[in-house]
């Protein structure tokens, strides 16, 4: 029976694939039959399917206790529900735990015995290397007196935890053959590399006598006492903590705009406020880094400070680890699946509101640019006289303000405003609301996908802003000709009418879902180019992501650009006139050749690389500041460093599976299973004979005996 079975609250679960697909697969793998009911072997599960345990040599004790995960009836006969539960099992929010309590209940009773326990842990390398004392005072409390306590799932998760600490301290009392309260350095490493190794970064494994000698006030050379061994312990087990306090410091200091070293002193304040943090730990923490820094710049450092960056190389980047990283998509995904439809509906009305505001300042930053470009646009090659009033770009930006003023540059600015704010709004909200529904439960979208975004975004504007740019293009060609009287915004819509308003649709449509194809995946993959190491982009990554984004996507759909320029704006006496897009296509390669089509290039991308520049780093920043949560995605880029564990950069280091078999949750067996050792250091021998097959010391053994690249060390 699965834990569930005893368990009233059950884990939220979900599939990240069918049925019919999952027993499809079964059906290749399950060779046998019983009853008229098709099973596979615990072995044939781990060696064929997951392809974990190759070789005749594997220590029969390892492959009895991995087989039980799945073989839920312990009758060495896997069935499609046993399969399908299992696969459930790798998705579910707590699978790590979930898949710990499955090892220890070997008889699928959905309860935990002493037996059970002291089975398992017999069964480990640590054991072997360090006995546990099974008559122990924590034994009792646990198990009862005649350790006859059924102990559930939910007891199950803290007595983990606790066994660890356990077993730890009972070593030192073995290794403390004084009974003074100390052992001996070498022994102290010896703990750490055996017991805690998956807690332990490279740094601190290499160098850590020079940083007893720093940190340890013992009275005796080369003894740890008991107080300083355990600090150090809760010190590797809260190096997050410590992360988060440092940040704390960063914020106050943020605001006097100083430095974002941090001093000892400045330390010890804050971690007041953290319990469970001492002064003895900050002090291994400080010697830590002090030898970091001594290694650094090959001298002697006299100052005791510490840096952002130092914890990525202290920590033994636990939260790197791939286990972690899948429970933190698996729920996200999980939140984002089970999104109501009102909050995806207040979702979007949001985005829609930011994404006016954003379309709007960014329009006022480079609206004068834009005039620029439409008068060159609409600038013909004739003969006529007269017509040419522009020789280039700057010559028409210094002719507007020497003949219309200042205000001149921002001719049609109302009506401009009044269109691009629900136009910018609109791309935005359609781009961000198409790339969460075609997202991956990994959180990575297909270039197909993103694409697809950004084109039906482009799509969904043209409708409603079509009328109000045709209105623009007509205000701000108005000031080309002094004589003309200048027509009011209203006047202009009187007289196209409704059909008028939508003239040169089919070339907005042409130019604006290429533009948003090529600019949205460009932005996103700007992004992530120009975000720090830990996945975050601060305002001036943001800005030059949707500054360059700009480049090509504007420069490539200029040619669609000035056709429609050439619809919309009314032709004057003498200039030629246009019957749909075919024809103003033909018409002005005949008339004008090639070159035309290119007109303006130059300050379209000046205009809309900035315009894009302005609007994304504005709609971004509005959300951080607002940072309202819908219980959808968040916008890539914008977590704080404290979370950079969950950064894109982070979550390209999931291994999933390349098997086209490992469907649906058993994608994430192999990060699941590695978590096993690296979360609660259950390590078990893989081979009959460890002295010739073992892998090294310093990878995890179960990491190995499952196939997965460590990460610890990275």
């Amino acid at each position: 029976m699965a834990p569930n079975g005893k368990d009233p609250k059950k884990t939220t679960q979900f599939s990240h694939t069918n049925h019919d697909e999952i027993l499809a697969v079964f059906n290749r793998y399950a060779r046998h039959e019983h009853l008229g009911q098709r099973y596979m072997t615990p072995t044939e599960f781990l060696q064929d399917y997951l392809g974990y345990l190759k070789g005749d040599n594997i220590d029969p004790t390892t492959l009895n206790i991995l087989g039980s995960l799945v073989d839920l009836n312990k009758n060495h006969r896997i069935t499609i529900d046993e399969f399908t539960n299992f696969e459930s099992l790798l998705v579910a929010s707590d699978s790590l735990y979930r898949l710990a309590f499955q090892l220890f209940d070997r008889r699928g009773q959905g309860f935990i015995t002493f037996d059970d326990f002291q089975y398992v842990i017999s069964a480990t390398k640590q054991f072997k290397e360090f006995p546990f004392n099974f008559d122990s005072d924590f034994v009792r409390m646990h198990f009862g007196e005649k350790r006859q306590r059924q102990i559930t799932y939910k007891e199950f998760t803290q007595i983990l935890l606790d066994f660890i600490d356990e077993q730890t301290i009972q070593t030192f009392c073995k290794l403390d053959n004084t009974n003074l309260g100390y052992i001996s350095l070498k022994n102290f490493e010896i703990i750490l590399k055996e017991l805690r190794q998956y807690q332990l970064s490279e740094f601190i494994s290499t160098h850590l006598q020079d940083i007893v000698k720093l940190s340890s006030s013992a009275t005796l050379p080369n003894q740890i006492s008991y107080p300083y061994f355990t600090a150090f312990l809760q010190l590797l087990s809260n190096i997050e903590s410590m992360r988060k306090i440092y940040l704390a410091v960063c914020e106050k200091k943020a605001r006097t705009f100083s430095s974002s070293t941090i001093t000892k002193e400045e330390f010890l304040t804050e971690a007041q406020h953290f319990p469970h943090t001492t002064p003895l730990q900050i002090d291994i923490l400080f010697a830590i880094t002090n030898q970091l820094h001594q290694n650094s710049v090959g001298k002697e450092v006299k100052s005791e400070y510490i840096e952002f960056n130092d914890f990525d190389t202290i920590s033994a980047k636990e939260h790197l680890l791939p286990y972690r990283l899948r429970s933190e998509i698996v729920d996200e995904h999980y939140k984002i699946e089970h999104q109501t439809i009102v909050m995806k509906i207040f979702e979007s009305g949001y985005r829609f509101g930011l994404g006016s505001i954003a379309g709007a300042v960014g329009a006022t930053a480079v609206y004068p640019i834009d005039l620029v470009k439409t008068r060159m646009q609409n600038q013909r090659t004739t003969s006529i006289v007269g017509e040419r009033l522009y020789r280039n770009s700057i010559d028409c930006f210094k002719k507007v303000i020497r003949h219309e003023g200042v205000f001149g540059l921002y001719r049609g600015l109302i009506p401009q405003l009044v269109g691009v704010a629900p136009e910018k709004a609109i791309k935005l909200t359609v781009n961000d609301f198409v790339r969460d529904r075609l997202t991956l439960a990994d959180g990575t979208i297909p270039l197909w996908a993103e694409i697809m975004a950004g084109g039906l975004a482009g799509a969904s504007q043209v409708t409603f802003t079509n009328p109000l740019e045709i209105v623009k293009i007509r205000l701000q060609v108005a000031g080309e000709i002094q004589s003309v009287r200048r027509p009011a915004a209203s006047e202009v819509v009187r007289e196209l009418g409704i059909r008028g308003l939508y003239k040169g649709a089919r070339a907005c449509f042409l130019r604006d879902i290429p533009f948003s194809a090529i600019y949205f995946p460009a932005y996103a993959h700007m992004k992530k180019r120009f975000a720090n190491e830990h996945g975050y982009n601060d305002p001036k990554s943001l800005f030059f992501s949707g500054l360059l984004a700009g480049i090509p996507a504007a420069g490539l759909c200029t040619p669609a650009d000035v056709v429609k320029t050439r619809l919309q704006v009314q032709a004057r006496k003498g200039q030629t006139k246009y019957n749909g897009l075919t024809d103003a296509f033909k018409k002005i390669y005949i008339e004008e050749g090639w070159t035309a089509f290119w007109k303006g290039a130059g300050a379209r991308m000046l205009r809309s690389s900035p315009q894009f520049g302005v609007t994304l780093l504005t709609y971004e920043l509005l959300q951080r500041s607002f940072n309202v949560d819908f219980q959808g995605r968040k916008l890539e880029g914008s977590k704080n460093v404290d979370q950079a564990q969950y950064s894109p950069k982070s979550r390209a280091s999931i291994i999933l599976s390349s098997n086209p078999d490992h469907v649906g949750g058993f994608h994430l067996a192999q990060a699941t299973f590695e978590g096993i050792e690296t979360r609660f250091g259950l390590a078990f021998p893989k081979y009959k004979n460890p002295a010739s097959n073992e892998p090294s010391p310093s990878v995890p053994s179960l990491t190995k005996l499952l196939g997965v690249t460590s990460q610890v060390n990275t």
